[in-house]
């Protein structure tokens, strides 16, 4: 029989495309150009979790877009958005 965690919670994390670095497979935003849910400045993503889900503009996008580690996330030719385009990270964390 499988362990199921009882205790799942969500951390968001929002931000814009005009935040980010780089170019074509490149382009990143860091962890620390992000606020929390509290409107606090982040530190960094959660080191473990279940899930993340990831919004540009409001849009949920493929789980393949983007990779993560706690201090940015990648997200392939995002720089061809543009800046004002808001991006938002939700992690579901157990």
């Amino acid at each position: 029989m499988p362990i199921i965690k009882p205790y799942l919670a969500s951390l968001r994390f929002t931000s814009t495309m005009g935040a980010g670095t780089g170019t074509g497979a490149a382009f990143a935003i860091a962890a620390t150009s992000f606020t929390t849910d509290a409107g606090a400045a982040a530190t960094a993503f959660p080191g473990t979790f279940a899930f993340y889900n990831l919004y540009v503009n409001g849009v949920l996008q493929a789980g393949n877009t983007s990779s993560i580690t706690t201090t940015a996330i990648t997200i392939p030719n995002g720089d061809a958005e543009n800046a004002s385009v808001s991006v938002l990270v939700e992690f579901v964390v157990n």
